[in-house]
């Protein structure tokens, strides 16, 4: 007897979407703020770096971006 499988999206959209994912919280990881070693000192360096201000953003969009890929991909049904 044969299980007909009833899901919206294939193998490859998961996997499409997990690697999404990924970009995403690595996007995140690269965004989330170090704790300085005092507080009452504003390390201008630290909040305004290239790793925060630019590539942080840049790996979330390009997360979303396959997010949107994996949906509208048509599986090989």
């Amino acid at each position: 007897m044969e299980t007909k499988n009833n899901t919206i999206f294939g193998k490859d959209n998961l996997r499409w979407m997990l690697i999404g994912l990924v970009v995403i919280t690595i996007g995140l990881v690269l965004m989330a703020g170090g704790k300085g070693e005092d507080p009452n000192v504003f390390a201008e360096n630290e909040v305004y770096s290239m790793k925060r201000i630019t590539m942080a953003p840049l790996m979330i969009v390009a997360g979303l971006l396959i997010e949107v890929y994996a949906i509208m991909r048509k599986s090989k049904k």
